[in-house]
C-alpha cells in the first residue's frame, strides 16, 4: 500500500533545503547554481519504508544533465536528510520550453561536457539601471596583469600601443580591437591590462572580462532558463568596455554567434569598446560567419609575433626581480635562446630552477640549469655540440674552424673566439678549463674573459649582438 505525503507538504520545501545544503558541500557552486537550484520539489511518497521523491527540471535538457551527473548527488542528500532510502524521479516541467536543446547539446558538447563552468558572477536585471553597475571592478580581472609589466619588444609592440590607446581612450578609436597570437605570448595579459587601465583612469566605467566560452554558457543558461531579456539587457546594456578573450570559440556555434552579432552592432553603435582577442587572424578562423568576421576587420586586428631573444630574456629578468629569484645573466641567456615559443614555458622554466634551489639549497647556476631544464629544452639543442658551435661561428665570420684553435690574436680571429668560447659555454655548460682544450689549451682565465666580455658587448654593441643572434639562429 502506498501513502502520498500531500497532508504534510509542508515540510517539502525544508528538506529540500536542507538536501540542498548537503548538496552544496559536494558540487561545484557553478554547477549547483546552474543545474541544480532550478530544479522543483513536485512531491513525497512513501514505498515500503522507502522514499519517492518527484522533482522536475525546467526542460528536458536539465533533466537529462541532472540525470547524468548528478542523480547520484541528490539521492545521497534526501537519504541524509531522511534518515531512509530514496528514489529520485526527475522530468521536465510541463510547461518547458524545448526549443533550444539542440544547439544547447551541442554547445555543451564542445565546453568539454561543463556548459555552465565560468559563468560572469554580474548578471543584472532587464531593470536595472547603469548606476548599479558603475565603480564596480570586474572580479575576473587579474590585478597582476598591467601596462607596467608587460615586457614590450619588436614582436608586441603594435598590439602594446594599440592596447594603450584604447585603454586611454575607450569608444573613440581602434574599436574593435583585434589582437591575435599563437598561445601563450601575452595577448591575455594585454586584454586584462585594459581593464585595468580603464578602471584606474575611469572608474565610472563598467567594464566586463570574460571569455568567449563564458558568453555561450551563459547564452545556455538564459535560454534554459528563460531569461534571454536579461542577458541582452547585460551584455547590450550593462557595460561601457567588453574584453573578450578566446573569440575563436563561437565559430560553428550558429545561435551563439547570431547572439554576438547583434550584441556587438549594439555596442558598436553606441561607441562602447570592444577588445577581443583569438589564435588566429579573423580570414582563418574556420567556420566564423563572414558577417562577423568583416566586423572584426572595422577596426584594427593587431598581431603578436614570437618575442625575439632580447625580448625573452627581459622577461625571464623582470620575473626573476618580481619574485625575488636570483637569476645570473647566463642562466637567463640559456633559458631564452633554447625556449623560443611560449612566454609561459619561458617563466615556467624558471619557476622550476627557483624551486629546485630551494629545495636543495643551491643557487641557480648554468650547471644547474642545463640539468634540470633537459625535459623542457627541444630535442634540436641536443645536436648542439662544441664542434657545431665552431663550425658556425667559423661560418658566419668567414674563417677556418683551426683559425679559432690557433693561436693567432688578431681583432680577425679573435673576436669570433671569443663569441664561440661564450656560445660553448652557453650552450653546453662546459667549464672554463674544458672549453679551453677545444682551443688549443688555452687557460681558463682566458675563455673567462672571453665570455665576460661577450655578455657585456652584447647589451652595448649591436654588431656583436647581431652576429651571435645570427649564428644562434644557424644553430
Amino acid at each position: 500500500m502506498r501513502t502520498t505525503f500531500e497532508a504534510d507538504s509542508s515540510r517539502w520545501p525544508s528538506l529540500w533545503r536542507d538536501a540542498y545544503k548537503v548538496l552544496e558541500q559536494n558540487i561545484v557552486s557553478t554547477q549547483l547554481r546552474v543545474w541544480i537550484q532550478p530544479l522543483e520539489l513536485s512531491r513525497i511518497e512513501e514505498r515500503s519504508g522507502s522514499l519517492a521523491v518527484y522533482m522536475s527540471a525546467p526542460n528536458d535538457f536539465c533533466a537529462k544533465w541532472v540525470r547524468d551527473y548528478h542523480m547520484r548527488d541528490i539521492q545521497s542528500a534526501f537519504v541524509q536528510v531522511t534518515g531512509t532510502s530514496c528514489e529520485i524521479i526527475l522530468s521536465a516541467s510541463p510547461d518547458a520550453n524545448n526549443t533550444p536543446v539542440r544547439e544547447l547539446e551541442e554547445t555543451a558538447s564542445s565546453s568539454g561536457n561543463a556548459p555552465a563552468r565560468n559563468i560572469p558572477a554580474y548578471y543584472p536585471s532587464s531593470s536595472a539601471s547603469g548606476n548599479q553597475t558603475k565603480s564596480a571592478k570586474d572580479p575576473a580581472l587579474g590585478s597582476q596583469y598591467t601596462f607596467n609589466n608587460f615586457i614590450v619588444g619588436a614582436s608586441n609592440r603594435f598590439a602594446y600601443a594599440a592596447a594603450v590607446a584604447v585603454a586611454e581612450q575607450p569608444g573613440k578609436q581602434y574599436n574593435p580591437l583585434f589582437i591575435y597570437s599563437n598561445p601563450g605570448l601575452g595577448k591575455t595579459h594585454l586584454l586584462h591590462a585594459i581593464g585595468n587601465q580603464i578602471i584606474a583612469r575611469a572608474p565610472e566605467l563598467r567594464v566586463l572580462y570574460l571569455s568567449a566560452e563564458m558568453f555561450a554558457n551563459d547564452l545556455i543558461v538564459s535560454l534554459m532558463n528563460k531569461r534571454m531579456p536579461d542577458f541582452r539587457a547585460k551584455y547590450r546594456d550593462g557595460f561601457d568596455v567588453i574584453l573578450m578573450d578566446d573569440i575563436h570559440f563561437l565559430a560553428g556555434k550558429e545561435t551563439t554567434e547570431e547572439e554576438f552579432f547583434h550584441t556587438f552592432n549594439t555596442l558598436h553603435a553606441a561607441h562602447k569598446h570592444i577588445v577581443v582577442t583569438s589564435d588566429k587572424p579573423p580570414k582563418e578562423i574556420a567556420n566564423l560567419e563572414e558577417r562577423i568576421r568583416t566586423r572584426f576587420e572595422w577596426g584594427l586586428v593587431a598581431n603578436i609575433d614570437y618575442p625575439e631573444i632580447e625580448t625573452r630574456i627581459a622577461i625571464l629578468k623582470a620575473k626573476a626581480e618580481r619574485d625575488d629569484i636570483y637569476l645570473p645573466d647566463e642562466v637567463a641567456s640559456f633559458i631564452a635562446t633554447h625556449i623560443k615559443s611560449n612566454i609561459r614555458e619561458l617563466e615556467g622554466a624558471l619557476v622550476k630552477l627557483q624551486a629546485y634551489s630551494s629545495l636543495t639549497g643551491a643557487e641557480i647556476s648554468l650547471e644547474m640549469a642545463t640539468q634540470e631544464l633537459r625535459s623542457a629544452i627541444p630535442e634540436e639543442s641536443s645536436h648542439i655540440t662544441v664542434e657545431t658551435i665552431q663550425a658556425a661561428v667559423a661560418k658566419n665570420f668567414g674563417i677556418r674552424v683551426n683559425d679559432l684553435k690557433s693561436s693567432n690574436r688578431t681583432k680577425r680571429v679573435a673576436a669570433p673566439r671569443q663569441i664561440a668560447m661564450y656560445l660553448i659555454r652557453k650552450y653546453t655548460g662546459l667549464g672554463f678549463f674544458d672549453i679551453g682544450q677545444y682551443f688549443g689549451g688555452k687557460d681558463h682565465t682566458t675563455v673567462m674573459y672571453a665570455c665576460n666580455k661577450i655578455e657585456e658587448e652584447l647589451e652595448t654593441k649591436r654588431d656583436i649582438r647581431e652576429s651571435v643572434e645570427a649564428i644562434q639562429n644557424q644553430l
